[in-house]
């Protein structure tokens, strides 16, 4: 029969070890996390045809936002959408954005700090709005400006 302690140590053990692969899983470029004030005030990645945009989803005392929530892009940019704290996701409506065509299908949920969204700015110029699905009837929403 097995020994008490052993069993114990068995089941706390697997949630630690499931941390760790998550942790590992969630690992990457596209999912470092900064903390601190330095957070989500970075200088734009350059890259070649445009520059990566920094984007931060939050969910804190002050409410459910994006940071910035306005945004001026050119062709070619990537905006990155970072989790800072919540859940939150990214989606172009149909319906606030009449008469555009290519706009992105609305993203996953993004559940896990320094969880990123990419999306290039392949649809055109012109005004685009988009919101947090779940945070949208909360104000959660903001526009991207895309111009030459």
């Amino acid at each position: 029969m097995p020994h008490p302690a052993r069993h114990c140590r068995f089941w706390i053990a697997v949630p630690a070890v499931l941390v760790l692969v998550s942790g590992a899983c969630a690992g990457g470029k596209d999912s470092e996390h900064k903390e601190g004030p330095e957070a989500g005030k970075e200088e734009p990645e350059k890259r070649e045809g445009g520059q990566v945009i920094a984007i931060t989803a939050t969910t804190d005392e002050k409410g459910n936002y994006f940071t910035p929530s306005e945004i001026q892009a050119h062709p070619g940019d990537i905006l990155r959408f970072t989790l800072v704290v919540g859940v939150h996701n990214v989606h172009f409506l149909p319906d606030s954005n009449a008469g555009k065509s290519g706009l992105p299908a609305p993203s996953e949920l993004l559940q896990l700090p320094g969880q990123t969204i990419d999306i290039p700015m392949t649809f055109g110029k012109g005004t685009f709005y988009f919101q947090c699905d779940p945070h949208a009837a909360l104000g959660m929403k903001g526009h991207v400006k895309v111009e030459d």
